[in-house]
């Protein structure tokens, strides 16, 4: 067993091996809660729960942290005299929230909010300040109070991206005029006259508030230590917030990360996402649209690194990828399980025996999955190759189903939660119930069920033309019938 990830700052896949077998420790740079989530927002948030997921799987434990970045100049800029920027930064929050759960998204092991670790914040500005790499802005100027990173202090500066530092644009994040270089960045903002009072805390540097970068590197020695495993975020916070980051952790004396992983962008009908082009989707207006569980196969089927195009046709794929899962496995469920307990049992079993003989690896009753999905996600997390391996399972189990072999379509069963288990999309998980509990889903099963019972009256009258009236009547509405021993069921769709 052999995990391997692509790290952003080595540009190669690496073997993952970390610090503590027994706990992976990952930080992912969470939302700045300025304004709602869009379905960027989810991609990201989802391709490090599928990421944690099989770590845990693997590893038994990951402590993962996601932040919540509630104190920023875009934050302060999208308050209003009727909503106070902590008001609108905790109702963007529970925004988040709700979507990120929406899409079975498993909740950080912690989620610290940047005003909670303000002082750690101002610890981390003082070490970089006596150890040289920072300074504050002259005393009686205009930029009097804020904090930079000295950024031609340290060496290693740019080694994330690969740049060079005459080449990088000047950092646009305080005023240039009390900055050495214009590529320091701020560490620490003063109080400006036109921000809040609320928005302001006191330091060794007058009041102010935390600049961006410092927040995270604060945030995630709190919570997992001057070294970690994994740092987490979109490919658009390479530069310049992780390349900061790692500058400013690694100047103050800590390790940090020790490998970078960042997920694509999202596209929408083959162009960038952009308020300006009008196709900026929020992940509410998506939600409302969409299944949430389609739209959470949608965002994971392509690999994580890459682009992900939205668009109405990849989310009909996603549907009818989803439905046939859940056909497959609703299929067998109406099949007596012929691995229940009951005097057929295999010769030797003995239900009373203090241990069971572990079953090997790879079979229905063993905790690993087939081992041609354990490798699609050992190399890089290949979400689409791990696909690939379920729906081949589906077809082998409603093969065996139609050929009446039941016991092999229960393996195939299991197969299949299974794996859709570990990348939280299987369909018969509660967390889906009340999706498939809807009033429109319980409108229609009534509705068909009605046309069922008229079709049975009418077969058994031996009136057949009006059996197969109703029949293609249910056919048009793109509702597929399976008559078998336990009565009739209907699906949407073909399976």
């Amino acid at each position: 067993m052999t995990v391997q990830l692509y790290d952003s700052k080595a540009q190669a896949l690496r073997d993952f091996v970390p610090l503590d077998p027994s706990n992976v420790s990952v930080y992912v740079c969470g939302p700045t809660v300025q304004s709602g989530p869009h379905i960027g927002h989810l991609r990201g948030a989802l391709s490090f729960d599928i990421l944690r997921r099989w770590l845990a799987h693997r590893f038994g434990r990951v402590t993962f942290v996601r932040n919540v970045t509630d104190i920023d100049d875009k934050v302060l800029a999208n308050a209003s005299d009727g909503e106070t920027w902590w008001a609108l930064a905790y109702r963007m929050e529970l925004e988040f929230t709700r979507a990120y759960t929406a899409i079975g998204i498993l909740p950080p092991t912690y989620e610290p909010r940047a005003t909670a670790s303000i002082p750690q914040m101002q610890e981390l500005i003082g070490r970089l300040i006596e150890a040289g790499h920072a300074y504050a802005a002259a005393s009686g100027s205009d930029a009097e109070g804020d904090v930079y990173f000295d950024v031609r202090s340290w060496q290693g500066y740019g080694e994330l991206t690969r740049q060079s530092l005459d080449a990088m644009e000047p950092a646009a994040d305080a005023d240039p005029r009390g900055k050495r270089d214009p590529r320091d960045f701020a560490l620490w903002k003063g109080a400006k006259a036109d921000e809040p009072s609320s928005a302001a805390w006191d330091s060794p540097w007058g009041p102010g508030r935390p600049g961006w970068h410092i927040e995270c590197s604060a945030m995630s020695r709190r919570y997992l230590g001057p070294e970690f495993d994994i740092h987490g975020g979109g490919l658009d916070l390479r530069f310049p917030h992780h390349e900061n980051e790692l500058a400013q952790s690694m100047a103050a004396g800590d390790p940090f990360a020790r490998y970078w992983v960042h997920n694509g962008l999202v596209t929408v009908n083959g162009q960038k996402m952009s308020k300006s082009l009008f196709n900026f989707v929020l992940a509410a207006d998506a939600l409302e649209e969409f299944d949430p569980l389609v739209l959470r196969y949608a965002l994971a089927a392509a690999h994580y690194r890459s682009s992900l195009d939205i668009s109405q046709r990849g989310l009909e794929e996603a549907e009818a990828a989803v439905s046939r899962i859940r056909t497959f496995l609703e299929r067998v469920q109406r099949m007596p399980s012929p691995f229940m307990w009951s005097a057929e049992q295999p010769e030797g079993f003995d239900p009373d025996a203090d241990t069971v003989e572990e079953p090997e690896p790879g079979s229905p009753f063993s905790d690993e999955p087939p081992a041609a999905f354990a490798a699609a996600l050992d190399d890089d997390l290949g979400v689409p190759q791990a696909l690939a391996v379920v729906h081949e399972a589906v077809r082998a189990g409603n093969s065996a189903l139609d050929a009446g072999d039941d016991a092999a379509a229960w393996e195939w069963y299991l197969q299949v939660r299974k794996m859709t288990g570990i990348l939280g999309i299987d369909p018969l998980d509660p967390h889906w119930a009340a999706t498939d509990a809807s009033a429109e889903a319980s409108a229609l099963d009534a509705l068909v069920q009605t046309m069922l019972v008229q079709r049975a009256d009418a077969r058994a009258a031996k009136d057949w033309a009006a059996a197969d009236r109703i029949r293609d009547a249910i056919a048009a509405a793109g509702i597929t019938l399976e008559d078998g021993p336990q009565g009739t069921h209907w699906t949407l769709g073909s399976r």
